[in-house]
């Protein structure tokens, strides 16, 4: 995987001076973490960071019970800043905030074996502790916005506890978002305040405001779990394949930013993701703070659509940065197919340094293709390294590269009609029609896999058609691309522990970038034994027809699953056959009196 080794020394040493000297400069004028980075952040910030650190971590613990915590962290910074050389104040901040998780009184009762983490040596503490991190925790209750009549008066007399409660709400539901995001919703809600209590009508103004809310909240969410994805990326392929993931997508949205600015941003967003991956989000706050301080004062070398960004508060710049649009491409780039294929010299260029030239191929390419999904431009690059690989050790390499562009086509073509045939089977036939196809196709790929969890995937594939089938064309396929890889990580997570069969197996062990064309090309699992035929699984009675439609819509679902898993080899004709006489019983029965002798009889 030479390829992924993707930013040359030149560049890397380069990247790493100029942050890292920066640092150390910053860094030599602070004896201790903590009071750096409250001296950074200032006192409400770097509270209101505090407040996000501890809820992710202790996501059923009160907002008052965490109150507790932060004042604690906060009296220790103002401590710290008149004294650095106190002991307690050189620890890391990392450290300083689990020491204080472990001395909750209550640990071992709210959460139970979270609490023998205490017992590990950093940094295995706090990889326990983010192990225990719950995705989707149905224990918090939505945030609660005060009543109409008064909210304005508690957002004018207790403005910091009005948002510290907003704040722990979010970060407690989203234990992955990271803290610049959480801050930037706050900041729109506060926007929305001070907004609608200057109306005369302050309900209706809220109400409106609210659904835009909801939309961010749910967007949160969706930034929640893309950002979980990016650190399993970053722990489990390495920051090579995290970084390339990276510098294509700044690329496509940058495309007019010089090729050595893109590497080093590229290398700063990846330590500081690393911070933030830890949960560290006091000096992820920090350094994204500063990041993007550098970025906004280089808007004329990156792009004009993150200037709007750049004129807004500081808490308020990261969110918009990563929602703004792509840049337009530059006019008149030229072909890549002279420099990198027509070209008879190629491997000059290539044997002496391949990871400088692969990186600027990927730079180029990106720029000139921002439809492609990043997983598509990485297999592109694979294999047009693996062509070079083979063509530079012949005796003649330009003629055995000549095919190049045919070759690399077949990847488009590969992902181009994954998309293109998805998105017309969910635009013509719906979503219920969308989701038995899935669950058709990945029941006999896996059935070992239980009916519960095929359900939620299917669910979870259906809800990527929904959203990226809707999308604009230059979209879907990063979007397809994207969220199918974030269902593949649970699937390979759920691998780990419970192994599947040898097929999903393979393909969890692909790189990063072939993982979602593995599961696309997989068949039928030739080595399932299906268990007997029991009828009893297909035991029907009144509640078919009483129970509410999402209700039987799910319990017909189940029972398509169960038979598939019992028939796998069963034909698509045969699965209509079926379904058609399941659909037409159900007409009959639903209508009589006695619905279970009916059923019973059919």
């Amino acid at each position: 995987m030479k390829w992924l080794t993707l930013i040359s020394f030149i560049f890397l040493l380069s990247s790493a001076r100029s942050r890292n000297l920066q640092r150390t400069a910053r860094d030599a004028d602070h004896k201790s973490p903590i009071a750096h980075r409250f001296q950074d952040l200032k006192e409400e910030t770097f509270k209101a960071v505090a407040m996000i650190t501890f809820a992710q971590y202790l996501q059923r613990c009160s907002y008052d019970g965490l109150s507790k915590l932060v004042k604690d962290v906060v009296d220790l910074a103002h401590k710290c800043v008149a004294n650095e050389d106190a002991p307690e104040c050189t620890k890391p901040l990392p450290s300083i905030v689990l020491d204080e998780i472990c001395q909750v009184d209550s640990l071992r009762d709210s959460y139970g074996d979270m609490a023998d983490c205490c017992g590990k040596a950093d940094p295995e503490r706090n990889e326990c502790f983010l192990s225990f991190k719950v995705r989707q925790p149905d224990f918090v209750q939505p945030y609660q916005r005060p009543a109409t009549e008064v909210i304005c008066q508690e957002y004018k007399d207790q403005r910091v506890q009005l948002l510290g409660h907003f704040i722990y709400t979010v970060a407690r539901r989203n234990p992955f978002l990271h803290a610049p995001m959480i801050l930037g919703l706050a900041a729109e809600y506060e926007n929305a305040l001070k907004t609608c209590c200057a109306e005369s009508d302050i309900g209706a103004c809220l109400d409106a405001k609210v659904q835009q809310i909801y939309v961010m909240r749910k967007r949160a969410k969706q930034v929640d779990e893309k950002q979980r994805h990016h650190c399993l990326m970053l722990n489990k392929y390495g920051e090579r394949t995290f970084q390339v993931s990276k510098l294509i997508r700044m690329s496509q949205k940058y495309p007019k930013a010089p090729f050595a600015e893109l590497v080093k941003m590229v290398h700063d967003v990846k330590d500081v993701y690393k911070e933030c991956c830890e949960g560290d989000m006091l000096e992820c706050m920090d350094d994204w703070s500063e990041l993007v301080t550098s970025l906004c004062s280089k808007v004329d070398v990156f792009s004009s659509k993150i200037k709007p960004c750049c004129e807004l508060p500081v808490v308020e710049r990261t969110k918009c940065i990563i929602n703004a649009d792509f840049d337009d491409k530059p006019d008149n780039l030229p072909s890549l197919v002279e420099k990198y294929i027509q070209d008879k010299e190629v491997c000059k260029s290539y044997e002496p340094n391949h990871d400088a030239f692969l990186s600027e191929f990927v730079y180029e390419y990106s720029r000139r293709h921002p439809e492609f999904s990043t997983e598509l431009v990485m297999r592109i690059t694979k294999g047009y390294e693996t062509l070079l690989d083979k063509c530079c050790k012949t005796d003649n390499p330009a003629e055995c590269y000549a095919n190049a562009v045919e070759e690399l086509n077949k990847h488009i073509k590969e992902t181009e009609d994954v998309v293109k045939t998805n998105c017309e089977l969910f635009n013509t036939h719906g979503e219920a029609e969308f989701l038995k196809g899935l669950l058709v196709r990945y029941t006999k790929k896996m059935p070992q896999v239980s009916t519960d969890t095929l359900l939620e995937m299917g669910k979870k594939m259906t809800a990527v058609g929904k959203e990226c089938c809707n999308a604009p064309e230059q979209k879907r396929m990063s979007c397809s691309e994207h969220y199918l890889n974030m269902v593949i990580d649970d699937m390979c997570k759920r691998q780990e522990t419970t192994p599947i069969n040898d097929q999903v197996t393979q393909c969890c062990n692909e790189l990063y970038s072939y993982r979602r064309p593995c599961f696309t090309a997989m068949g039928v699992d030739a080595k399932y034994v299906p268990p007997p035929f029991d009828p009893m699984m297909f035991n029907f009675d009144e509640k078919m027809c009483s129970a509410p439609a999402a209700e039987r819509e799910e319990g017909q679902m189940k029972m398509l699953v169960n038979l598939i898993k019992r028939k796998p080899q069963m034909t698509e004709e045969q699965l209509k056959t079926v379904a058609d006489g399941f659909t037409a019983m159900m007409e009959k029965c639903c209508k009589q009196s006695d619905v279970d002798s009916c059923l019973g009889e059919e």
